[in-house]
């Protein structure tokens, strides 16, 4: 009898949620449509002297649980491309609750105890969706 040969299989590339930049396709406005209750956060934070890896740690830390909480839409951190110590947490909550729920949690309890140690400043800034 004849032995098979085994089919080679090939990876294949996984779709984005997104469009692709340059893609040609624009984004279908409702694709992007938030709940009507949601929320956005933008949060700009900067290191006191020196800390700038210490934040960056505890500011990685919170991202995993906090993607994973009921209402949590999306939670991105980011690095400043001008002032690399600076970072910005971009949020979308599903209500302003779902928030409220999030600064309950023992992650987020652990980031607000250690905060001031870390930071020279803070902004918090609270979004709605127009379009």
């Amino acid at each position: 009898m004849a032995k098979r040969k085994a089919k080679k299989k090939t990876a294949r590339p996984r779709k984005s949620r997104r469009a692709s930049a340059g893609s040609g396709k624009p984004q279908s406005a409702t694709a992007n449509k938030l709940p009507k209750e949601a929320v956005t956060l933008i949060v700009q934070l900067r290191p006191r002297e020196g800390q700038d890896m210490l934040l960056e740690a505890e500011l990685r830390a919170l991202v995993g649980p906090t993607r994973k909480e009921d209402g949590c839409l999306t939670y991105d951190l980011h690095r400043s491309a001008d002032a690399p110590s600076a970072f910005l947490l971009h949020e979308i909550w599903a209500s302003r609750e779902a928030h409220t729920r999030h600064t309950n949690t023992p992650h987020f309890l652990r980031w607000n105890a250690r905060k001031d140690a870390l930071l020279a400043a803070r902004e918090v800034t609270f979004w709605k969706q127009v379009l």
